[in-house]
């Protein structure tokens, strides 16, 4: 992996309140939440380094010593992060936004449009993400909680919503489509194609390639060419 590919980009004001207000399009947050979002934000800022109880209070914009008495180890302010981490990547989109899964056509418009969500304006959720899994690998108590977490937030809605548009294999199927996108949003985040962001067409144009394999029927195949910087 080269210098650029290890670069990440600055999380947006929206993902990384500094006060530690909520984040943009939530109600006022708990102190709790708080301090979860402020160990996002700092993840995303300064990396795993970077993260500690006394820079989360400050980030939180809370008396010192508040974090320990929510999270008291590295290891719970680690799986905290996680946990709200997953609650505010699932609210990328809206529930009116969530398809049922019984017309492909929805699934690859709504997978699309999370993912240009994502990259645009929640990077990052992806960034902290990213540091998150990595530590996770040195970790087995903080790889059980990000798996768990990863397969009750996304895995089982996705295989669910496969199932629904006709799936033969919606196991497997969730499988290589969750990976299709961590691929996808890694390569345009922090891989070879960092500083660009493929557009909501040209994503759903590949989601719906993929859908295509996977339930037999033909391709859209749009194809925008506009790549926004």
């Amino acid at each position: 992996m080269t210098t650029r590919d290890a670069a990440a980009p600055p999380p947006s004001s929206d993902d990384a309140p500094a006060s530690g207000d909520a984040p943009s399009g939530e109600g006022p947050a708990s102190r709790h939440e708080r301090v979860a979002d402020a160990a996002i934000g700092l993840l995303a800022e300064r990396g795993m380094r970077g993260l500690t109880h006394r820079a989360v209070d400050e980030a939180a914009g809370l008396p010192q010593g508040s974090t320990s008495n929510y999270a008291r180890t590295r290891a719970a302010l680690l799986e905290a992060a996680i946990r709200r981490l997953a609650v505010r990547e699932g609210r990328v989109l809206t529930p009116a936004e969530m398809p049922d899964g019984s017309e492909p056509g929805g699934l690859a418009e709504a997978v699309a449009r999370a993912m240009h969500r994502h990259l645009t304006d929640h990077r990052a959720l992806l960034v902290a993400r990213y540091e998150l899994a990595l530590e996770a690998t040195r970790r087995p108590e903080l790889r059980e909680c990000y798996d768990r977490t990863g397969l009750n937030a996304f895995a089982e809605p996705l295989r669910a919503m496969l199932t629904a548009a006709g799936s033969p294999d919606p196991e497997r199927h969730a499988r290589s489509m969750m990976s299709w996108c961590d691929g996808v949003m890694f390569t345009y985040t922090a891989g070879t194609h960092q500083g660009t962001t493929p557009d909501e067409g040209e994503l759903r144009a590949g989601v719906e390639e993929l859908l295509a394999g996977m339930l037999g029927g033909p391709a859209r195949g749009n194809r925008p060419a506009q790549r926004s910087r």
